[in-house]
C-alpha cells in the first residue's frame, strides 16, 4: 500500500480510493440539485409551508421505513443494490432537469419528485454508509473511511451551493438538475471497478432481522443516548435548511447567489468537522464532542435568528454546520465501530432513518412555524428548545453514557450480538 498521510490514511485501500473520487463529483452534483429545487418551489408558490413540505417529503421515507430498508439491505449484496439505486437516482434527476427546462414543471410536480428522491434516498444513504466499511480492508481504518467520505460531502456542500446559486443566476433550475443527473455516472462506473468480495447476508425474515437489529439499539444503553441526540439536534437544528430561502430572499433582501452563500458557509463549517474527525484516533474523545456540538447548535440557531444582516449571518452558519456535522457524523462513527459486523446495515439504516426522517419533520414543523410567526422567531425558539434539551441530558449524566469502546467487553444482549461478527 502506498504511504498516506495519517488523516488520510483510509485512501491506502483501492476499492475505497475509486469510490472516493467518484462520489466527490456526485455529491456536487446532489448539493446543486437541492438549492435549485428549493428555489424553484418558493419562486413557483411563495409557500414556506410548502417548500418546509418538498424539504419533508425529501427525508421523510427515511424515518418510515429506513429500518425495514436496512434489515432488507442486509440480506443482498450491498455493492449491486447500490448501482441500482444511484441508476434510479439518475433517472429522478433526468426526469426533474427535462421537466424544469421544458416548463412543465409545477409545485406538485416537486412534491411528487421529492417524494420519490425521499423513498430512493431512504435506500441509498444506509447501503453508502453501510458499504463504507468494506471498501477498507482494516478496521482501525473504517473511522478515517467514514470522516473522509463525510468531508466529501461537507465539501460539495461549501462549493456546491455557491455553484448552484451562480448557475441559477445564469442559467436557471435546469442546468442544475441536468448537472446531477451526469454525477451519478462516474460512481456507477467507479462501482463497476470496485473488487471485493459479495458483502455478507444476513439469514431470516424480515421481520426478524428487523427485531433484532431493533433490540440491539434499545438493548443498547449507549446507542440509545447516541440516537437521542442525533433525534434531538436534527428536529430542533437540521430543518433550517427549509427556511434558507426564506432568510436570503426576504430578510437579506438577496437573491439565489445569497442562497448559495448561506448554503456555503453551513458546508464550510461541516467540512471543518469533519476534517477534524478524520484526524481523530481516539474514540473516547468522541462523547464529549457529540455533546458539545449539541450545544453548539442551539448557540449558532439563536445567533442567525438573532442576525439582521448576511455578515453577521454568516459566520453563524458556520457554526451551525460545524456542530451539526459535528454531531451526526461523530455520532455515525461511534456506532458503526461499536455495531457488530452482522447488523452494520440495520444500525446505519435506524441512525440514517433518525437523522434524516428528524430532519425531515423539523424542517415541516419550522416551515408551518414560520408561515404564521415569522422565520426569526421559529429559529429562536428551536434554539432555545433545543438548549433545553442539552440542559436535561446534562443533568442526566448522559455524557457518561455516550461512551462506546468496542474493544472492551460486553455483557447481557449486546454480547450475544458481537458474537454473531
Amino acid at each position: 500500500m502506498h504511504d498516506w498521510p495519517d488523516a488520510l490514511r483510509a485512501l491506502r485501500h483501492r476499492n475505497f480510493r475509486l469510490y472516493f473520487a467518484a462520489q466527490g463529483i456526485s455529491t456536487l452534483g446532489l448539493w446543486a440539485q437541492q438549492v435549485a429545487q428549493a428555489w424553484l418551489i418558493y419562486r413557483l408558490s411563495d409557500s414556506i409551508a410548502l417548500l418546509g413540505l418538498v424539504t419533508c417529503l425529501g427525508l421523510l421515507p427515511q424515518l418510515l421505513i429506513g429500518p425495514l430498508v436496512g434489515a432488507w439491505i442486509d440480506r443482498h449484496d450491498k455493492r449491486r443494490l447500490l448501482m441500482i439505486v444511484e441508476s434510479l437516482l439518475c433517472l429522478q434527476a433526468i426526469a426533474l432537469a427535462a421537466l424544469t427546462a421544458l416548463g412543465l414543471i409545477t409545485p406538485l410536480g416537486l412534491v411528487a419528485l421529492a417524494t420519490l428522491l425521499g423513498v430512493l434516498n431512504a435506500f441509498d444513504t444506509p447501503l453508502r454508509l453501510s458499504l463504507v466499511g468494506a471498501l477498507v480492508e482494516e478496521r482501525d481504518d473504517l473511522a478515517n473511511a467514514l470522516a473522509l467520505n463525510a468531508s466529501l460531502f461537507t465539501l460539495a456542500r461549501f462549493v456546491g451551493p455557491p455553484l448552484a446559486g451562480l448557475i441559477l443566476g445564469l442559467f436557471g433550475e435546469a442546468l442544475c438538475f441536468a448537472f446531477n443527473a451526469l454525477g451519478f455516472l462516474p460512481l456507477l462506473l467507479a462501482l463497476s471497478y470496485v473488487r471485493m468480495a459479495p458483502t455478507p447476508r444476513s439469514a431470516g425474515s424480515l421481520r426478524s432481522l428487523l427485531v433484532e437489529g431493533l433490540d440491539y439499539v434499545r438493548g443498547t444503553p449507549q446507542v440509545r443516548a447516541l440516537m437521542l441526540s442525533v433525534l434531538a439536534v436534527n428536529l430542533c437544528a437540521s430543518g433550517y435548511a427549509a427556511l434558507l430561502p426564506v432568510f436570503a430572499r426576504d430578510i437579506f433582501s438577496g437573491d439565489a447567489r445569497t442562497l448559495g452563500w448561506l448554503w456555503g458557509a453551513a458546508g464550510l463549517g461541516a467540512l471543518l468537522a469533519s476534517l477534524l474527525l478524520a484526524r481523530l484516533r481516539a474514540p473516547q474523545a468522541l462523547p464529549r464532542l457529540i455533546h458539545l456540538c449539541a450545544g453548539l447548535c442551539a448557540v449558532a440557531l439563536l445567533l442567525f435568528a438573532a442576525s439582521a444582516q448576511l455578515w453577521l449571518a454568516l459566520p453563524a452558519m458556520a457554526l451551525l454546520g460545524f456542530a451539526i456535522a459535528g454531531n451526526n457524523l461523530g455520532s455515525n462513527i461511534a456506532l458503526q465501530n461499536a455495531a457488530p459486523d452482522a447488523l452494520r446495515g440495520r444500525v446505519v439504516a435506524i441512525f440514517s432513518a433518525t437523522r434524516f426522517g428528524f430532519d425531515a419533520l423539523g424542517g415541516l414543523l419550522l416551515g408551518l412555524c414560520a408561515q404564521h410567526f415569522g422565520a426569526p422567531p421559529t429559529l429562536t425558539a428551536a434554539g432555545l428548545l433545543l438548549a433545553a434539551y442539552c440542559l436535561w441530558a446534562r443533568s442526566r449524566t448522559c455524557l457518561r453514557s455516550f461512551g462506546l469502546e468496542p474493544d472492551k467487553a460486553k455483557t447481557g444482549e449486546e454480547a450475544q450480538f458481537t458474537s454473531r461478527k
